[in-house]
C-alpha cells in the first residue's frame, strides 16, 4: 500500500500540488486526473522516486519494483539501440545495466514483444517506428520488468486506437496478476470504463473516487 499523509509534490521546494492524503492499495488500479499543469506528472515522478516531496509523507517501500514509464521522449526513440535491447534493458534488476542478457532472458524479451505485436521488429531501430509502435515496444519493456508497481504518464496519447485497446489488455492482466497501477490519463471514456479507482488534482484539492464500474474485458487480438 502506497500512503499519502498531507503530501505536497512540486520542484525546488515549490509546490504543484493540493495537500493529498490517501491510499494506493496494493493491487489497486488508478487513474490520475486533472488540467493540465496540476501536478500530475510531478506525483508520477516523486512516486517514482525521482523527485523529493515538498511536504508531508509518502509512504512506500522503497524496495517495490517499479516500472515507470514517462511521456514519450526524443530521447527515447533515437538512442542508437535496436528494439530488442531497448526492450532488454528491462532486465537490469536481473543481470545488471552492464551483464548479458542470457537465453532464459532473451527469450523473455521476445515473448514480450510478442505480447505486443512487435516481435517482427526486433532489429529495427526506434527511430524508425511510428508513435504507436514505439508504446507497443515501450510497453513491452515494462512487461520484462515483472514489476509490482505500474507508474505511467499518459501512455495513450497520441496513438491509435488499435494500440490502445492492445495496452489496456495487457494493462488489465498486470492488475489480474496483482500488480498496481497508478496511470496519468485524461480520456474520461478510459477513466469510467477501465479504471476503479480515480484521484482527480485540482488547483486547490484532490478527489478521491473509489468505486466498481463494469470495467470492459479486452482481448489482446489488436
Amino acid at each position: 500500500m502506497i500512503s499519502l499523509v498531507n503530501l505536497q509534490v512540486g520542484y525546488q521546494g515549490n509546490a504543484v500540488t493540493p495537500l493529498l492524503n490517501g491510499t494506493f492499495p496494493a493491487g489497486s488500479m488508478t487513474a490520475l486526473i486533472g488540467a493540465n499543469g496540476c501536478g500530475k506528472s510531478t506525483l508520477l515522478k516523486t512516486l517514482a522516486g525521482l523527485l523529493p516531496p515538498v511536504s508531508g509523507q509518502l509512504m512506500l517501500d522503497r524496495a517495490l519494483n517499479i516500472a515507470w514509464l514517462p511521456q514519450q521522449s526524443g530521447i527515447e526513440k533515437n538512442f542508437p539501440v535496436s528494439v530488442f535491447d531497448l526492450v532488454a534493458m528491462g532486465c537490469w534488476r536481473r543481470c545488471g545495466w552492464f551483464g548479458a542478457v542470457d537465453r532464459q532472458m532473451k527469450q523473455k524479451v521476445m515473448t514480450a514483444l510478442e505480447q505486443v505485436n512487435m516481435s517482427g521488429f526486433a532489429a529495427a531501430q526506434p527511430g524508425t517506428l511510428s508513435g504507436g509502435q514505439l508504446q507497443r515496444v515501450l510497453f513491452a519493456r515494462l512487461l520484462v520488468q515483472d514489476a509490482s508497481l505500474l507508474l505511467l504518464d499518459e501512455p495513450f496519447t497520441g496513438i491509435d486506437t488499435a494500440t490502445i485497446q492492445l495496452l489496456l489488455a495487457l494493462l488489465q492482466e498486470r492488475h489480474r496478476a496483482g500488480a498496481t497501477l497508478i496511470v496519468v490519463l485524461h480520456d474520461m471514456a478510459t477513466v469510467e470504463g477501465f479504471f476503479p479507482q480515480i484521484l482527480r488534482l485540482g488547483a486547490t484539492q484532490a478527489e478521491w473516487t473509489k468505486r466498481s464500474p463494469a470495467v470492459t474485458a479486452l482481448e489482446s487480438t489488436c
